[in-house]
């Protein structure tokens, strides 16, 4: 049913994947498969970081966080989206979808924040091998970790009450399977295209900033490998960031895709699905793949400081 103009908005409709009612169930198993493979990769890495203490490394703890973040971030829309593709009622109060929007941001913030520091790990600890120790240590990564989410909830903050300042007086059918942003800076009665301006401003210096200085560190971090003199030590020390510079890429890829595209470029619906469903499936097989590799990095750093010790 449809809330005519003008008239205060208690629930929005999630539109979702009703568009294609003849997939519909199709697309709930996959998802729903594609959700327990997430949760059980993610899950296992980190029971075997907290079980193995020969896992008590920063370059562990840093994946273990960020397998943490992906984890309540599915936890935010999969269930919901996992729902609406059986049940009738796509509804969600105001309440639901502010604090949906909010974890979303927000996980998704602290998500790229916490690939960067990823990044900086391995720059201090191929680039300044004699210094990790010191300049790395388990209550400086436990600082950067905290700080990586005050800052993206923080931002999401923001952005969440930026949007939702205002009443929502438009007809409340939503064209996506959760409360996205631009969905419902559209629905607003204030004047919808400084918001727009303002939140989308927020998210794309937040996700370039942080691209940015991941690709500088690995400016950084090639320019030293290149300078190992034997190919065993250059393949090892490209090793341990192949499976982190494949999650980068993979991740903020697709987030590009969403934030960056034009305003009528495609369905946001599908447009969706890869940044908020198969990049969190995807991140910790290839972490898994890569498990040998990444323990290259204690054996590239050794080399070169035989007191180094994993942090």
């Amino acid at each position: 049913m449809f809330i005519i103009n003008q008239t205060v908005l208690k629930e929005f409709i999630l539109v979702g994947f009703s568009v294609y009612p003849h997939v519909q169930t199709f697309l709930f198993v996959v998802f729903f498969c594609l959700y327990l493979l997430t949760l059980a990769g993610n899950l296992t890495i980190m029971g075997l970081t907290w079980v193995d203490r020969s896992l008590h490394t920063l370059m562990y703890l840093f994946l273990c966080s960020l397998s943490f973040s992906e984890t309540c971030y599915t936890l935010a829309m999969v269930p919901k989206m996992l729902k609406d593709l059986l049940a009738k009622d796509r509804s969600i109060s105001v309440i639901g979808c502010s604090l949906q929007m909010c974890f979303f941001l927000g996980l998704g913030g602290t998500h790229c924040i916490i690939l960067t520091l990823m990044g900086y790990d391995r720059f201090l600890a191929i680039c300044n091998p004699l210094k990790y120790p010191l300049l790395m240590t388990n209550i400086l990564c436990g600082q950067l970790v905290a700080s990586a989410w005050t800052a993206g909830f923080f931002i999401s903050l923001t952005e969440t009450a930026l949007i939702f300042r205002g009443s929502f007086c438009r007809p409340n059918l939503v064209k996506h399977f959760f409360c996205h942003m631009r969905a419902f800076i559209r629905l607003s009665c204030v004047d919808s295209n400084l918001t727009e301006f303002i939140v989308t401003l927020i998210s794309v210096s937040g996700l370039l900033g942080t691209f940015l200085l991941i690709i500088l560190t690995y400016v950084f971090i090639i320019s030293a490998v290149l300078r190992i003199p034997s190919a065993e030590g250059k393949q090892k020390a490209f090793s341990t960031c192949a499976s982190h510079l494949t999650v980068v890429i993979i991740h903020f890829g697709f987030a590009s895709i969403v934030y960056l595209k034009p305003e009528a470029s495609g369905d946001d619906t599908l447009i969706a699905v890869p940044y908020t469903v198969i990049t969190p499936f995807l991140s910790p097989i290839i972490f898994s793949l890569r498990n040998k590799d990444m323990k290259n990095l204690n054996m590239v750093v050794g080399a070169c400081n035989p007191s180094y010790s994993g942090g």
